[in-house]
């Protein structure tokens, strides 16, 4: 089942973290989704089903590989539930392409519409209607209420919606118990929380279980008729772009506090071409793994760490003097680097970064414009920006990529461009799902350098 809304901020994460740590305790294996790029809710997903949180985005992967990356994620579990993104309807641009109501579709999946019933009560049922009948082919199969204020909201609330023909499925109560705190980009990730957030799923669990009908919701979920096609498979994948590369070669992949944002698919792929995944902590590891022969760096919250990850410097060392190839995204950006914030980074990138009070934020049709690590030109990317920093180019930097990446960027786009590259690199605040282009995996893997050649 999706787990939608007439808007963000209705409460779905609340409602969809808290269904599946609830299915889970009684016994469920739950597989958690996400529709959209986001990198956070997944975080909880994760804590809540035991399960890595998988995204579902038509625009980033293809239409065509939801329905099959969906069946890969679910693969075993008793129950799926999918969170959506934003309102119901909104996709990219005018039309609803990457909406929740799109993956609801391709997915042929009830909807479980989630309604903030603050200040509002018969008027909840005039906005289910609308959404219930705006496109026929998304069947809402009931509504959860949010931020209930009382016995009596709930009965005008649940008498409204009786007369619309919508069955209630659960009825929250307001909580700032179990609010979870947010920054710039928007909640604060889960790995981040640790133990506090492992907490709050808890507490989330308890108030689902307390306040929604779960076998009526369970019920509703295996309504969904049957989904016919393969599912996705890494080696397959893999196996359909060119041979693999170098047996073994080591993969070190950016982890820990500053760097959370990755798709579970991505170490999947790394896997099926080859190579063994090694996760190293920039904040803590005062090295890369051993037997490294390509470093993947990938989203998070460098900004919020910076002073530390500049203390590290053993290790800015030793990723500015690495000459094997590196995929750096946003977050990656920023660590590779001169500054970031004025504190130094690794200098890999010719450029100073600094926060600014602009959120750049949207999905991007961007063509390759120069060869990079995993760039040809001419290639197009589906891809997504998200993040409130700018990098500026330091012509003055002396290290050896800044003849190359002062020139040309390796993406351009509509109204935008954007990209450090080199044979050997590719730094861009575009983030990228390499389910829909299997190849970066193989390039990063087939550039990496022999382990046979590492001490």
């Amino acid at each position: 089942m999706v787990i939608a809304a007439p808007s963000s901020g209705s409460g779905k994460t609340t409602v969809a973290t808290g269904l599946m740590a609830a299915l889970r305790a009684r016994g469920l294996a739950v597989s958690p989704h996400k529709v959209g790029p986001d990198y956070i809710d997944p975080g909880y997903h994760a804590l809540a089903t035991g399960r890595p949180g998988r995204n579902l985005d038509p625009w980033l992967t293809g239409e065509e590989r939801v329905v099959p990356l969906f069946a890969h994620g679910a693969a075993g579990c008793d129950i799926a539930v999918v969170e959506g993104v934003m309102g119901l309807f909104d996709g990219k641009g005018e039309t609803d392409f990457a909406s929740t109501a799109h993956v609801a579709r391709l997915l042929d999946a009830p909807v479980v519409l989630v309604v903030d019933a603050a200040r509002q009560s018969r008027s909840v049922a005039a906005v289910v209607h609308g959404f219930a009948t705006f496109d026929p082919r998304v069947r809402v199969g009931g509504v959860v209420l949010n931020r209930v204020g009382s016995d009596r909201h709930e009965e005008l609330c649940r008498a409204a919606l009786a007369e619309a023909g919508v069955r209630v499925l659960g009825a929250i109560r307001r909580d700032d118990a179990v609010s979870t705190p947010s920054r710039h980009l928007g909640l604060v990730p889960a790995a981040e929380r640790t133990a506090e957030a492992v907490a709050t799923v808890d507490r989330l669990g308890a108030l689902v279980t307390r306040s929604c009908d779960l076998e009526a919701l369970v019920r509703l979920a295996r309504s969904a008729p049957p989904l016919t096609g393969t599912a996705w498979d890494p080696a397959v994948a893999i196996g359909e772009v060119t041979a693999r590369g170098p047996e073994r070669a080591v993969v070190a992949v950016a982890g820990g506090a500053a760097f959370t944002f990755g798709y579970a698919e991505h170490v999947e792929l790394l896997r099926a071409a080859g190579a063994e995944v090694a996760v190293f902590d920039p904040l803590r590891d005062e090295a890369l793994p051993a037997r490294t022969g390509a470093v993947v760096i990938g989203g998070g919250f460098p900004e919020m760490y910076a002073a530390e990850l500049s203390a590290n410097e053993p290790l800015r060392g030793q990723v500015a003097a690495f000459d094997g190839p590196i995929a750096a995204e946003c977050a990656g950006l920023l660590y590779l680097c001169r500054e970031l914030d004025g504190q130094r980074m690794c200098g890999r990138v010719p450029g100073v970064a600094r926060m600014s009070d602009r959120l750049t934020l949207g999905y991007r049709d961007a063509v390759a414009v120069r060869r990079s690590l995993l760039t040809e030109p001419g290639e197009r990317f589906s891809g997504h920006e998200f993040h409130r920093t700018v990098v500026e180019i330091d012509r003055t930097a002396v290290d050896r990529t800044a003849v190359e990446a002062v020139g040309e960027p390796v993406f351009r786009w509509a109204g935008g461009a954007d990209g450090f590259g080199d044979p050997l690199l590719t730094a861009s605040y575009l983030h990228l799902h390499w389910a829909g282009r299997p190849a970066s995996a193989q390039r990063l893997v087939s550039s990496s350098r022999s382990p046979s050649v590492l001490r």
